[in-house]
């Protein structure tokens, strides 16, 4: 009876300490705070993390009660991505709610090798900004791969500008001094690593295509790129996609100024917006490369060859079998 009491006692006396635990880690950091700051949830951050991170911004006294009151809430799920004004004078069960919603900004990633009017529809479902809006401001070629934290209320234009501002930094000073050297504008930069974007699909065949593509354009041969031709012919609205797959002969023949397989040189504008690797690839091409062919096999891999000889044989090889 009295191992009992005994035990009983301690139960009682660990949940009154655990009670004071919990109570004292819910309670605001500084109560009598006038400051706010903004506390920034990046895409599939985990709880753990953004505990980690209210602590340290000593918004929350517990990473511990903070995981506890979030679990007890069931938000978990519900937590959003992007930034909030959080003060050191909110309480915890204040803090997480908040995450849950009233976000500032949203987070909105653009990849690689969209044309501008996938952009729009990205920037669309995500602002709420209309595509044709968008798209009287857009600039193929210029609205830059990456994780943008963009205001809610933004505009076409500021939206844009957010873009363009962020390849101006990413293509630096250094880079375009590497394109003057090699004799190339930044428009033509873009222009070509848009094509190297859409054509090779892996990191390794990218200074392979650019290289292939300068050279061809130095010995004044068609481009014959298929991403181009795709360009071209626009929305293909019995697949819902922008960038038809398989093209037929008579695709080839479009009568369009971005038709390389019927006009010489580069066309007359990106036909989609390269990241940083595919420019780099281009100021790092060799001209003079020994290669002037390459095809794509099933999985994307692309073959390249010397000579049409050559090429007829990886045509038979890759794309024969």
């Amino acid at each position: 009876m009295k191992k009992l009491m005994i035990l009983l006692s301690l139960i009682i006396l660990a949940a009154i300490s655990f009670y004071l635990y919990y109570l004292e880690g819910s309670l605001p950091v500084d109560k009598t705070s006038k400051k706010s700051v903004i506390f920034v949830i990046r895409p599939g951050e985990n709880l753990s993390s953004i505990a980690n991170n209210l602590s340290d911004q000593k918004l929350i006294r517990n990473k511990i009660v903070f995981y506890l009151i979030v679990k007890r809430l069931g938000i978990e799920k519900k937590i959003q991505a992007g930034d909030f004004r959080l003060s050191p004078a909110m309480d915890t069960y204040q803090i997480a709610k908040a995450l849950t919603h009233g976000t500032l900004d949203v987070w909105l990633t653009i990849i690689e090798g969209l044309r501008k009017e996938e952009v729009a529809q990205l920037v669309s479902q995500s602002l709420s900004i209309p595509e044709i809006e968008f798209l009287k401001y857009a600039r193929e070629g210029y609205l830059f791969p990456d994780t943008y934290l963009v205001p809610k209320n933004a505009t076409a234009a500021s939206v844009i500008k957010i873009f363009e501002e962020n390849f101006n930094l990413r293509f630096s000073e250094k880079l375009r001094e590497k394109a003057e050297n090699k004799g190339l504008t930044v428009e033509q930069v873009v222009t070509l690593a848009s094509l190297v974007e859409r054509e090779a699909r892996f990191a390794e065949d990218r200074q392979g295509v650019a290289s292939v593509l300068l050279r061809r354009i130095k010995e004044e041969m068609k481009l014959d790129v298929d991403a181009t031709v795709q360009y071209a012919l626009g929305y293909q609205s019995d697949k819902k996609v922008w960038w038809k797959m398989n093209l037929s002969l008579n695709d080839l023949k479009i009568d369009s100024p971005y038709n390389t397989y019927k006009f010489a040189g580069l066309p007359p504008s990106p036909i989609a917006n390269p990241g940083l690797a595919a420019i780099q690839a281009v100021l790092d091409a060799d001209p003079k490369t020994q290669y002037l062919y390459y095809i794509s096999d099933k999985f994307s891999h692309l073959h390249f060859a010397r000579n049409f000889e050559e090429h007829n044989e990886n045509i038979r090889e890759y794309l024969r079998k």
